[in-house]
């Protein structure tokens, strides 16, 4: 498995001020979409092509256009955050979903909700902005691979090294796209220096 941590200007101010307790919702949305346009990019880079050929208005060309369908898994509900970017480069990619609510007092991840398309011959990004005990998207990434995703990449906005571990056991054959890798775990379970509770902070509850 590797590991991707964003270098970036842009990524890096984005997230200090995503990080600052005094963010508000509206401008926290903004900036989320920011950091995830960049990091739905780096993700990607390395989509495979194919050739094809048009007229200019001037004379023929051939050039490159996607060969294979994305799909873009969010974790709910934060990974909603990290969605719309993925609309607007990719207008033709395909969005299945997983619901996964972290219990505060075990950390362990409980399952309430799977809609998934076709992913036969698909790339699949699976999207959660917080990769902090990695429960939740190595049991994401258990159920893509169930429902017959092959190539996965992981993406989040901040990471833990404890979360990048647990998803490396689980899934070494699964690249990680992240943020920023932050220093640990509290005993709560939250990723130090972290930015709080994501979700929480997306949509003001």
């Amino acid at each position: 498995m590797q590991l991707h941590v964003l270098s970036h200007p842009l990524g890096a101010h984005v997230l200090t001020h995503l990080r600052d307790k005094t963010t508000k919702p509206a401008l926290f949305r903004t900036l989320s979409y920011q950091i995830a346009l960049l990091l739905a990019l780096d993700a990607t880079r390395d989509l495979a092509t194919e050739k094809k050929s048009v007229d200019t208005p001037l004379e023929p060309f051939t050039g490159l256009v996607l060969a294979r369908p994305l799909v873009v898994v969010p974790i709910l509900r934060a990974g909603l955050g990290m969605l719309q970017p993925f609309h607007d480069i990719f207008p033709d990619v395909s969005v299945g979903y997983v619901g996964l609510e972290r219990d505060h007092t075990t950390a362990v991840a409980r399952s309430y909700y799977c809609k998934l398309p076709p992913l036969a011959n698909t790339r699949v990004i699976v999207v959660d902005p917080m990769l902090a005990t990695g429960g939740s998207a190595a049991q994401a990434v258990d159920v893509v691979k169930a429902a017959g995703g092959k190539e996965i990449v992981f993406v989040c906005i901040v990471a833990s090294p404890e979360g990048v571990a647990t998803l490396q056991k689980a899934h070494p054959d699964v690249t990680i796209h992240t943020g920023a890798l932050d220093r640990g775990l509290n005993e709560k379970r939250y990723i130090l220096p972290g930015l709080g509770d994501f979700g929480d902070r997306l949509y003001g509850t």
